[in-house]
């Protein structure tokens, strides 16, 4: 079976028609206009503006003109950047967190009809931390084409700015707000030694730094960027600890994204008995526990949860050291 035509709009810029007015690809002129159904649908992702709506790429613009069908995550927010690129249809639906399971049957019917079905979020790539990926799996494996209108992406911005290491790394999204899961994940991040991209909440962000110090080591280097590509655009560099006291001092506003550094290579390679003599050496010039762990961490650069671990298992072992003194 011959490849099915390409869709117009997605692939081409819109030129010398003025605003764009939202006919769909089958009223575009193309010889299956009459029959929408005969040609199989499109699902298009489109990237939109992290800030700076400046960014909206005119490919972007052909592809939401010219889409038959518009999900976006809020309306009123797609109106917006709708209206700055000159595009006029009111035909907008709503695909968000909440409703996305809701929505896919409707999405994949429109695809059933050879339509062409265009999904934004609010800012960035839909389906990074975003709806949108639910659809896609549905309409992939149902069999319809899935394309992309590449654009702004806030991680890959923050990574590249971050000044850290850029040739590996990972994308953590939110970590889990608190219990079992957050410590299992932040005990993960301490010892992967790629790159580590977080989004956070700004009402978040100190007790976040605070506990990435805590299980990676104070030392560790990160960055916070905040409000890319806006007015107030701001990146912080420097030492997780720095960074947390930083935060508790000047609470960030807008949003935000972390950068994690990765751990140091080959820091398995360190006995525990060498972290063990550190730690028997060090609680017993009478230092709290906290204070030893952090700096016998950040001496052999292992996590700090390894460092914890052996220095529980001193104390439950009645290892001669003096109990931590009073506050």
């Amino acid at each position: 079976m011959a490849d099915p035509p390409p869709t117009r709009g997605v692939d081409e810029p819109v030129s010398g028609r003025g605003p764009v007015s939202g006919r769909g690809v089958a009223d575009s002129g193309s010889e299956d206009s009459d029959s929408p159904g005969s040609a199989p649908g499109a699902l298009v992702l489109v990237a939109t503006p992290i800030g700076n709506l400046g960014d909206l790429s005119p490919r972007a613009s052909a592809a939401l003109g010219q889409a038959e069908v518009l999900f976006c995550e809020d309306t009123r927010h797609t109106r917006k950047l709708l209206s700055h690129a000159g595009i006029h249809r009111g035909d907008l639906r709503s695909l968000n967190a909440h409703n996305e399971p809701a929505r896919i049957d409707a999405v994949l019917g429109l695809l059933d009809e050879g339509r062409t079905v265009a999904v934004v979020t609010d800012a960035g790539m839909p389906g990074v931390s975003d709806p949108g990926a639910r659809v896609v799996a549905a309409a992939a494996d149902r069999g319809h084409r899935v394309t992309v209108v590449p654009g702004p992406s806030a991680p890959l911005a923050a990574l590249v700015i971050s000044g850290l290491a850029t040739d590996r790394f990972c994308f953590e999204g939110f970590l889990p707000r608190s219990g079992t899961s957050r410590r299992r994940r932040l005990e993960v991040l301490s010892s992967d030694e790629r790159t580590t991209i977080l989004f956070e909440a700004p009402g978040r962000v100190a007790s976040t730094l605070a506990d990435l110090a805590a299980t990676c080591g104070g030392g560790r280097p990160a960055a916070l960027v905040r409000e890319l590509t806006k007015v107030h655009e701001d990146v912080w560099r420097g030492p997780l600890d720095d960074l947390a006291d930083r935060a508790v001092a000047q609470p960030p506003r807008g949003e935000v994204v972390i950068v994690l550094g990765g751990a140091p290579p080959g820091e398995e390679s360190v006995d525990d008995q060498v972290l063990l003599s550190a730690l028997i050496e060090g609680m017993a010039g009478g230092r709290r526990t906290r204070g030893v762990v952090d700096l016998v961490a950040e001496r052999y650069r292992v996590p700090r949860r390894r460092v914890y671990g052996l220095a529980l298992s001193v104390r439950q072992a009645d290892v001669d050291t003096p109990p931590d003194p009073p506050r």
